[in-house]
């Protein structure tokens, strides 16, 4: 049986990343993440596995955000009964997002079978709470740079990827070769987070394109929120910013305490509006030596919100008319708190609907950035009057030029590069970048496809 690589997810797409090792004596799966977005994309997390659970012995996990590791507790409930490997950071990063994954799917459902705006008779959850819990017990933590043994004769290293607090590349080695999985790579010299770390060989890559069509803005982040929070503020509005939980709502927290304390934002109240957040955010302090804040620093930045802690002072929000900052997940705006907020402060011209980065295809971030003038919430087709920003430069993904530069860390040439987690036109963009720049033979692969490595 020869060395196989199988596309399962994150092709075509910048979500639901699935990538299955299979050959003699190894089946590991190389993240599990839900799809988001478009609904024939978020259909498929519905539709039979097209591998049998059991025979997949090992999850490799590069990071804990959903669409790499929001599928693990649907996984388990259908029969999966091996390990998922992660470094402690993204661990316990799991812990808070997949119970919170599997609570948002159970009130989702719950909420659309009492307003009656779901097509299915009963609304189901994808999974529960109880499930998320179930798959909790299936991790095992293995530090970065180190390497952990995989089935009869591979091994796995986690090496620094810089995206959020305990991302990890993933080498891997099996049947005498060596692949490497980017996961989703960081930037250099954010302000929170640790440089990725430079792999020099690898004889397969499978390789992030988020950004691999575009790069980021060079303007200072702080320049561009001290802006829009004072424009804001002077009409009286209010700035609500979707935002990524784990990652992009520290990041925000340490430039908002910054503006704050050089008086460079007007003396308006900060909210934390997201439980998720709230956890991941303390979680920070905790992990040290995975970014590049000290603790005074990481306790000095989550000082600068209220953090809101029940549903009723959530709704509060929505009727206290004084201009305020209120940062709330989800970071595409597909579910959680926010897209109350957006349901008060869309249709208000006053205020902004700040984004913080990449919107996938088919979410309502996706839809407002590109200037949609209703957005579909709760079965409610709501206006979109606000002021729409997309600060792109807060991303955690490493743009096309942050990837070559990545790239140029390895001494030769994989045999294949493997194009993945991105839309069409920028895995495609990045593919023709690196083959005509370096050489390299590269390959974009479709849903499904398997390859004899």
């Amino acid at each position: 049986m020869p060395l196989t690589l199988k596309f399962l997810g994150g092709v075509g797409t910048v979500t639901g990343s699935k990538h299955l090792l299979r050959g003699p004596g190894i089946s590991v799966m190389v993240d599990c993440g839900l799809f988001q977005g478009f609904k024939q994309l978020r259909l498929r997390n519905w539709a039979p596995f097209p591998v049998k659970p059991q025979e997949i012995e090992t999850i490799v996990l590069t990071h804990a955000h959903l669409d790499h590791s929001g599928y693990i507790p649907r996984l388990v409930k259908q029969g999966f009964q091996g390990q998922v490997l992660s470094t402690p950071a993204t661990h316990d990063l799991c812990k808070i997002l997949l119970r919170d994954s599997g609570h948002i799917l159970e009130k989702d459902a719950e909420f659309a079978n009492r307003h009656g705006f779901s097509k299915h008779k009963p609304a189901l959850p994808l999974y529960t709470q109880a499930d998320a819990e179930a798959s909790l017990n299936r991790f095992a933590d293995v530090p970065f740079d180190t390497e952990h043994r995989l089935g009869e004769s591979g091994s796995v290293t986690f090496l620094r990827a810089g995206h959020i607090l305990g991302a990890a590349v993933a080498r891997i080695t099996a049947g005498g070769q060596t692949i490497v999985f980017s996961g989703d790579l960081g930037r250099s010299n954010t302000a929170t987070m640790l440089d990725p770390a430079a792999v020099r060989q690898a004889d397969y890559l499978v390789l992030e394109s988020t950004y691999g069509n575009r790069l980021h803005e060079p303007r200072d982040p702080e320049d561009a929120l001290a802006q829009i929070i004072g424009d804001t503020a002077a009409r009286g509005g209010s700035v609500i910013i979707p935002s990524f939980a784990v990652g992009r709502t520290q990041s925000l927290l340490l430039h908002l305490s910054r503006l704050k304390s050089a008086g460079r934002i007007p003396n308006i109240p900060v909210f934390l509006d997201s439980p998720m957040a709230t956890s991941a955010s303390e979680l920070f302090c905790h992990h040290l030596a995975d970014q590049r804040l000290t603790a005074a620093e990481c306790r000095e930045a989550c000082a600068v919100a209220h953090y809101v802690r029940d549903v009723e002072e959530s709704k509060n929000l929505d009727t206290n008319p004084m201009p305020k900052v209120i940062v709330s997940a989800s970071g595409m705006a597909t579910g959680g708190r926010v897209v109350h907020h957006l349901k008060r402060y869309a249709p208000d011209r006053r205020s902004t609907i700040l984004f913080a980065g990449f919107q996938a295809g088919g979410t309502r971030g996706d839809a407002m950035t590109k200037g949609a003038e209703t957005v579909k919430i709760h079965g409610q087709h709501i206006p979109v009057r606000a002021q729409i920003e997309n600060l792109h430069m807060l991303s955690a993904h490493a743009d096309a030029d942050e990837i070559m530069a990545w790239l140029a860390n390895f001494q030769q040439p994989p045999k294949t590069t493997f194009i993945t987690h991105g839309e069409p036109a920028a895995s495609d963009a990045l593919r023709q970048r690196i083959e005509e720049e370096l050489g390299w033979t590269c390959h974009v692969p479709e849903q499904g496809e398997e390859i004899a490595l």
